[in-house]
């Protein structure tokens, strides 16, 4: 089954002619307002379809596939050449299921609830957006997350923006020349008073300061980043471990090529020092964590071939994949010591048209040999492991005029 998924996904990406990569093409969407729009009520579908198939081994995370897809139909209207406001809805189904759990859709286990709905797991949704000038938004309701945060894998993991909620709260962009900076509230967990839950939120920061122009042949740049995760709340029923404060960080440096040669387009590599901190609580077993994470990519001729290293200790993640980590997602309460992973992958992203994109990836990991403990404290070697994950994603964003002002 693994083998002919894989062989299927490899014959599309030989077949089609694309362009990397899917971050930018599929997941990302463009977050300035069109000023040409002033007056403008449109009718806009957003979508991503998706059938993404992950075939893990080893000790850290169970496989599972993911088909199904998300779609958010939406009125928006733009009153003032700088102002643009976003009503409609967020629905997910996955091909198969019938009911789904009335669950923030992300770090289920720890906040839930007893209901269901039938047919989608559904949403309602708002974004209120001003532009302050050209290079300053500021955005409240339905923030622009996943992937628009350009987060690092080690700190954010990109199936979130096929599973996860709509990121809401309080956003503030501001692009320059020498600098991108994005700060965010996402208010996961709302609490009344007496509530058996804990409040919950993610307070999150990406920025990258510039060293010289982006369209240089050689271009640099620092990235730092962070998001931290707060649990708790005055006037719930919870006493015991009834506050906890939870971060990741990074900082690095990287290096683009702008080769500019009909196969070769562009050469990168960046290196990162990551961070993890428990302030306050006992949800993790590990107090304070560090990793390294280096990565290098090449675009040729609309393929991105990338590849990476992974190595850590006692570093958990907030919001990226389990393999970033020295816990078990899959052996409750088993620690590694000192994980090392190896990563290659293959891009496949291309546009369509105007609000149209398809994607693919294959991504292989390779866990290194290692060390771990038991949950009854025995001391064994790990052995090494390849784990696979290959997807298809098709995006549409259409948008229909319904009224102009004159």
């Amino acid at each position: 089954m693994r083998g002919g998924i894989l062989a299927l996904l490899g014959m599309i990406g030989l077949s089609l002619s694309l362009s990397a990569q899917i971050n930018t093409k599929v997941y990302q969407s463009e977050h300035r307002i069109d000023t040409l729009k002033e007056g403008e009520l449109s009718f806009e579908l957003d979508n991503i379809s998706f059938f993404k198939d992950n075939e893990y081994a080893g000790g850290i995370q169970k496989g599972y596939s993911l088909p199904g897809f998300w779609i958010q139909p939406k009125l928006v209207y733009h009153p003032l050449k700088r102002i643009k406001l976003e009503l409609g809805a967020h629905l997910l189904r996955y091909w198969g299921a019938s009911k789904y759990p009335c669950y923030a859709y992300h770090d289920i286990p720890e906040w839930g609830g007893e209901q269901y709905q039938h047919g989608f797991h559904a949403l309602p949704w708002f974004r209120a957006q001003v532009d302050l000038s050209e290079r300053f938004s500021i955005v409240l309701g339905d923030i622009y997350g996943g992937a628009n945060h350009r987060l690092i894998e080690p700190l954010y993991n990109q199936e979130l923006n096929l599973t996860s909620d709509p990121e809401a709260g309080l956003q503030i962009l501001y692009d320059a020349p020498f600098m991108n900076l994005d700060v965010w509230v996402n208010w996961q967990s709302f609490i009344f008073r007496e509530d058996t839950h804990q409040e919950a939120f993610l307070v999150g920061l990406s920025s990258r300061f510039k060293l010289n122009p982006e369209a240089k042949a050689f271009h640099f740049y620092v990235p730092i980043q962070a998001t931290v995760q707060h649990r708790g709340g005055e006037i719930d029923t919870i006493y015991t471990h009834s506050v906890q404060t939870l971060m990741n960080a990074s900082v690095g440096v990287g290096g683009v090529w702008n080769v500019a040669h009909r196969v070769v387009n562009r050469i990168g590599a960046e290196a990162d020092l990551a961070l993890s901190y428990q302030q306050a609580g006992e949800l993790w077993p590990f107090d304070s964590g560090t990793g390294l994470y280096f990565r290098a990519y090449a675009d040729l001729k609309d393929f991105r071939v990338k590849a990476g290293y992974w190595r850590c200790k006692d570093f958990v993640s907030l919001l990226g994949s389990p393999f970033y980590g020295a816990l078990s997602f899959k052996d409750e309460e088993t620690l590694f010591h000192s994980p090392q992973m190896a990563t290659l992958g293959l891009e496949y992203a291309r546009s369509l048209g105007h609000g149209f994109s398809i994607g693919a990836d294959v991504d292989i990991y390779c866990h290194l040999k290692g060390n771990k403990t038991t949950a009854e404290g025995e001391y064994l070697p790990t052995s090494s492991a390849t784990s696979f994950s290959a997807g298809v994603y098709l995006r549409i964003n259409p948008s229909f005029l319904l009224w102009k002002k004159k």
